[in-house]
């Protein structure tokens, strides 16, 4: 092999052009060698698209891949096709002939390849990354065209089976760091600059065009690279028209550190044994900023005459830097992952390789393995990556997991430590941080992804789930779930190893599906135990997460990382393994009653919802599993669902329930399916919300009061009826209605025709006549419901007193605003419930007070607020006062004593409260301007019941 001698440039005595040319030279016998290495690793077919790239952006020609508008910029600098360029565009368009541009100026500067293409680190896996450097002055229209075009040629690599990304700027605006990128699957955007530059140029593969003005200084001269730069130009050593100058790479600025590490993250989700390697080379540059960037190391080795492809291959010179920096550390462990994520890297199984067949590539990389010690049988177990299993992958993660922890942690205390500011702008780092917390975090109930390509696939030919209670042993503690993988009789269990345990069954099958464990070909077995789980029930959950429950293929994208996560898919299972409907057999309750409703059931008005799994697949790709077994399981979940909601009311994710093997399952999955539906429409009616409102539902014999406050849901459960309207009467911030869920108070029509008809901005009330019984409802401003029931006499002893009173209310409250905010009294209105065929309605009454004169005697109570003491009341009849000051306990004897003194014989109707005034302190801790209507109702039905328990009269009562 002829020696080639080292070339000194020295500016400072002089250069020759000669020189120049050599050493440019030089650099093209090398870049030539990894050109037709690039291309030798592309399949057959895919081989055209190297040879064509740089001749469509040349040409912009109708019969090539990319045209789109015959107004796109074109014209590399200094490109001229040669016979094998041109014959290969003829195969790919018969139609196509070479064409004189004449002497019209290029639009493009240079094109270039950069990545492992040509290396010892390129896959089939691997996709190119090219730079297009377009001319400086070119005007933006232009440059979108021009980022159309590259689009356009990425997708005709695409159906080649080419994953192939085109780069568009120019070389002033990267030099000054403005090129117009974002952070996405492919560009690092704001995240790093110099480490990008130092790996163009020691991967970067020229194509076509201007020459890299870097090779023309030398490595040890890189501080004065701009000074020697203008020299080269102003002194004319070289034309400026025949090299591109994409700036120095000086020592990396510590800045870029944080922001690139945070960028190998990011990539390493994907790709872990790429980012392995780039983000310890990060924390090396880091730690050893004496010995520079390895860019440098590879123009020197070029100046002194190393041309040996080998010698000069990135992956083994990355290999080598971090090869001495982890022996100075005795860090034999790191060492090692360094070097198995370099072997898998390269995608090559040295163990299936005849050597007959073995390429450059093989050839370098058992050079290399050699040197490391390693026998067959370690490369054997990488070589067999398609045999791992769950357990192999997870461990390997862990390791993974923590290194790229330790580099990360580094980085971040370097930052620290000398207050550097990350050179990344806030929205990209916040982008790179979203992008890692779904990956890494752990969260409860988040199912972790064991296996970012690290074995191609986990699928297992036959699984088996144990219910803990079947373990043959006898003595596993709990009741949760064993996975096992290929046991030939159960009793295997007892020694063979659990691939892994579970408290939920669900939370194990999602893991083995989002993991793919689980393929429609895997063979299931079962050993439920004292479990209600059949093995028709657990094919029947794996088909619904198999239909239900896509697993992404593709990471979110940017503009879903940009915004806050949401649910995309909720999958409800209930009653998994267990049998709601063995107590009520034992009871035989399903045999007393007609009623269906499965939060209702039978005579014992039984919920037959006893556990629920919820499945969460939100737009950050992060799939979560909850189980509900404790409390309200059913009001718990609901509510869950409803916050997750708030993210995005205008989207509603896809909910479906799925109950297999439980009695009634069909219609326990109808139940819950409606409901649900119901209670996300009226919440975000609209697509908008949450809406101020209360909603209703009943179980048992309990029931339960959604509601939002503060943008939050949350819930009240009410064990009585009594407690339920006590509930309902409370003061709301503003008008908030109710919603009865349309199977709660099937026994109480007619208080749904009073929600249904209640409107927002008056006082409602409504009446229901039934016999000689009367029951009154009002709801007032804010929708607050109060009610009673009470003797009915007439039409006018019923309403007149009511009326009355809520019209003295109002009046007193009109007259204490000022003049401004006169003029919005609030309409009284009265509507009576009636049964009208099988529906209840509320139908309008026109009454007023005038009409309906009240006999007798008009009593008024004024409440008084001492402290946090209860309220206390004065009652006034006619002229006469009583107050609790003088009469105190025998206040309420003395009143009705006074009334039957003055009431004429057969007065025994019962005594109505007209007039009421409260203290605006009735909260001690806070001053209330207005009260509420509902708040002046509680203590009218309260005295009222008083009065006439004490008068003998069968009274009011709420």
């Amino acid at each position: 092999m002829t020696a080639v001698t080292a070339i000194n440039l020295d500016f400072a005595d002089g250069i020759d052009r000669k020189t120049l040319k050599r050493l440019t030279d030089r650099f093209l016998k090398v870049n030539a060698v990894r050109v037709e290495r690039a291309r030798a690793a592309l399949a057959t077919r895919q081989q055209v698209v190297l040879d064509l790239l740089p001749l469509i952006f040349h040409l912009n020609h109708p019969s090539l891949p990319g045209y789109l508008h015959h107004d796109c910029p074109y014209g590399i600098a200094h490109y001229q096709p040669d016979g094998e360029t041109l014959a290969a565009a003829q195969r790919q368009a018969r139609s196509f002939r070479m064409r004189s541009a004449g002497r019209r100026p290029p639009d493009i500067q240079s094109l270039f390849v950069m990545g492992s293409p040509g290396t010892l680190g390129h896959s089939v896996a691997s996709d190119l990354d090219v730079w297009l450097c377009h001319q400086p002055d070119l005007e933006s229209r232009g440059i979108e065209r021009l980022e159309r075009k590259a689009e356009a040629v990425s997708r005709w690599a695409e159906t080649l089976g080419l994953e192939l990304h085109v780069f568009v700027f120019s070389a002033s605006e990267f030099r000054e760091g403005r090129q117009r990128v974002e952070v996405n699957g492919e560009n690092c955007g704001s995240a790093q600059h110099y480490l990008l530059l130092d790996e163009f140029y020691r991967t970067g593969i020229y194509l076509a065009g201007c020459y890299p003005l870097w090779w023309l200084v030398p490595s040890d001269q890189e501080a004065d690279y701009d000074l020697l730069a203008d020299q080269l130009r102003d002194f004319r050593f070289i034309r400026a028209d025949q090299y591109i100058d994409l700036g120095s790479v000086p020592a990396i600025p510590p800045a870029e550190f944080l922001g690139a590490g945070v960028w190998q993250l990011y990539k390493g989700i994907d790709a872990p044994w790429k980012s392995l390697l780039k983000l310890l080379l990060i924390e090396c540059y880091a730690r050893t900023r004496e010995e520079g960037p390895l860019s440098l190391e590879f123009k020197a080795r070029v100046y002194r005459g190393m041309t040996a492809p080998d010698r000069l291959d990135p992956y083994v010179m990355l290999y080598q830097r971090l090869e001495k920096w982890l022996q100075s550390l005795d860090a034999t462990e790191r060492l090692d992952l360094v070097r198995q994520s370099l072997y898998l890297k390269t995608g090559i199984p040295l163990t299936r390789l005849e050597r007959v067949s073995r390429s450059w590539q093989s050839a370098l990389l058992t050079e290399l393995v050699e040197g490391w010690g390693w026998d067959r049988r370690r490369i054997g177990v990488l070589d067999d990556r398609q045999r791992w299993r769950a357990g192999d992958v997870q461990a390997l993660r862990r390791i993974i997991v923590s290194e790229l922890t330790h580099s990360y942690r580094f980085l971040s205390r370097l930052a620290r430590t000398h207050a550097v500011k990350a050179a990344i702008r806030p929205e990209d780092m916040s982008l790179l941080g979203r992008k890692l917390y779904a990956a890494f975090q752990r969260k409860a109930g988040k199912v972790e992804l064991i296996n970012p390509n690290i074995a191609p696939t986990l699928a297992e030919e036959n699984l088996s789930f144990h219910h803990q209670s079947s373990h043959p042993s006898g003595n596993v503690p709990g009741q949760g779930w064993l996975l096992y993988r290929d046991l030939e009789t159960p009793s295997d269990a007892f020694w063979q190893p659990v691939i892994r345990r579970s408290s939920s069954l669900v939370e194990m099958l999602v893991w083995c599906h989002c993991n793919g464990l689980l393929t429609r070909a895997t063979r299931l077995n079962l050993r439920a135990g004292d479990s209600a789980l059949s093995l028709g029930g657990l094919r029947g959950m794996i088909e619904d997460l198999q239909s239900h429950l896509p697993v992404p293929e593709a990471p979110a994208t940017r503009e879903i990382l940009l915004e806050e996560s949401r649910p995309l898919r909720v999958l409800l299972f209930v009653n998994v393994a267990v049998d709601p409907q063995a107590p009520l057999t034992e009871k035989g309750l399903h045999k007393l009653s007609g009623r269906h409703d499965s939060l209702g059931f039978s005579g014992g008005r039984e919920n037959l919802v006893l556990t629920l799994d919820q499945v969460i697949l939100n737009s950050w790709h992060e799939v979560s599993v909850h189980r509900y077994e404790v409390g309200d399981t059913l009001i718990q979940c609901l509510k869950n669902l409803l916050a997750a909601r708030v993210a995005a009311p205008d989207r509603p994710p896809v909910l479906t329930v799925h109950c297999h093997d439980a009695g009634h399952a069909g219609s326990i999955e109808r139940r819950l399916q409606i409901l649900f539906q119901d209670v996300q429409r009226v919440f975000f009616v609209g697509d908008r919300g949450p809406h101020p409102l209360r909603y209703i539902i009943q179980m048992e014999r309990r029931y339960f009061v959604l509601q939002f406050h503060d943008g939050q849901p949350g819930f009240v459960a009410l064990e009585s009826w009594s407690a339920l309207l006590d509930h309902l009467q409370k003061p709301q911030p503003g008008y908030v209605p109710i919603v009865l869920d349309r199977h709660a108070l099937g026994e109480d029509p007619a208080l749904n025709a009073v929600c249904q008809a209640s409107q927002p901005d008056n006082i409602q009330v409504f009446f229901h006549i039934r016999d000689d019984r009367a029951r009154v409802w009002v709801v007032d401003e804010h929708g607050s419901l109060s009610h009673w029931e009470q003797p009915f006499f007439s039409r006018r002893h019923l309403l007149a007193p009511v009326l009355r009173f809520l019209a003295n209310v109002s009046e007193r409250r009109q007259l204490r605003r000022t003049l401004a905010e006169a003029g919005g009294e609030l309409e009284i209105t009265c509507a009576e419930v009636v049964r009208r065929g099988a529906d209840w309605v509320a139908e309008r009454r026109l009454v007023t007070n005038d009409e309906l004169p009240i006999d007798g005697f008009e009593l008024q109570a004024v409440g008084v607020q001492e402290g946090d003491q209860p309220v206390r009341f004065d009652i006034f009849c006619e002229e006469q006062e009583f107050t609790a000051l003088e009469y105190g306990d025998q206040l309420i004897p003395a009143v009705v004593h006074y009334v039957n003194s003055r009431r004429r014989e057969g007065g025994g109707y019962p005594l109505y409260l007209t007039d009421l005034h409260l203290p605006h302190d009735l909260d001690p801790q806070v001053y209330q301007h207005d009260l509420q209507t509902s708040q002046y109702l509680h203590y009218r039905i309260r005295l009222e019941a008083e009065l006439n328990q004490a008068l003998g009269v069968s009274a009011p009562f709420g």
